[in-house]
This record gives structure tokens, C-alpha cells and sequence, in this order.
């Protein structure tokens, strides 16, 4: 059954970040409706539905490929935000960020090292914090 689906997808686009997103958004729209009287989110949810499958199987690949850049243009800065936070959350035991007084550089120093004098790689600013 595995080798016949993977037959079948031979040459069709398949599952990308755009798919995953629309598929999210029709999962939301799912959920949504049980609270909602509104008749307009279940078509909503069915032409993301459609869409994610359309787009999934369809063999114009080049044009698939630039649907989702264009996507991922769009919400670069967005998604370095959430990667920026997930990684500042993770440090977050390890080390503190300062930012320089003068130009504003952030700096990531490590904790537990007690009071410091910090001197930034970008004007060569020196200041002193706790660590």
C-alpha cells in the first residue's frame, strides 16, 4: 500500500510549509465552528481543505515551489520572531542578553559570574552588569 501512495505522489508537489499553514488555519476554522453560528466559517474550512489537497497533489511543481517562497518571504520576519524567543527561552538558565548603552548590540553573557565589566564588540563600549 506504501509503494502504491508513493506511485501515486511521483511527481506531484506534496506537503509544504504553505500546506501545513493552510492545514492549521482549516483545523482552527474546524474548531472555531462548534462555538460559532456563523455559516460562513465551514465554507472557509472546506476551501482550505481543498486547497491543501489541491495544492498537495498538483504537478505543476514550479509554480507549487513558488506559491510557498512567496509565502515564506512574507512571514520571514515573523518566523525569526518565534526563533529568536525559542531561543532566548532556552538560554534563559544559562546566560543573560544586555544590550550596549551606546548602540544598542545585544550581548549574551554568561550567569553566575558576578559583577562584570562588559566591553561591546560592535563600539567597544564598556559598562558594567550583573551576571
Amino acid at each position: 500500500m506504501r509503494e502504491k501512495f508513493a506511485r501515486f505522489m511521483a511527481g506531484r508537489y506534496g506537503m509544504d510549509s504553505l500546506g501545513r499553514f493552510t492545514m492549521g488555519f482549516t483545523l482552527v476554522m474546524i474548531v472555531f465552528n462548534y462555538f460559532s453560528t456563523n455559516r460562513l466559517i465551514p465554507l472557509l474550512a472546506w476551501a482550505g481543505i481543498i486547497l491543501t489537497y489541491y495544492r498537495m497533489f498538483s504537478r505543476n511543481v514550479y509554480k507549487r515551489s513558488a506559491e510557498n517562497q512567496q509565502f515564506l518571504n512574507r512571514t520571514a520576519k515573523f518566523r525569526r520572531w518565534f526563533y529568536t524567543q525559542k531561543n532566548r527561552f532556552a538560554q534563559r538558565k544559562t546566560h543573560h542578553i544586555y544590550k550596549c548603552p551606546s548602540c544598542r548590540q545585544k550581548i549574551r553573557i554568561p550567569r553566575g559570574k558576578g559583577r562584570i565589566e562588559i566591553r561591546c564588540p560592535k563600539c567597544n563600549t564598556t559598562f558594567i552588569k550583573n551576571s
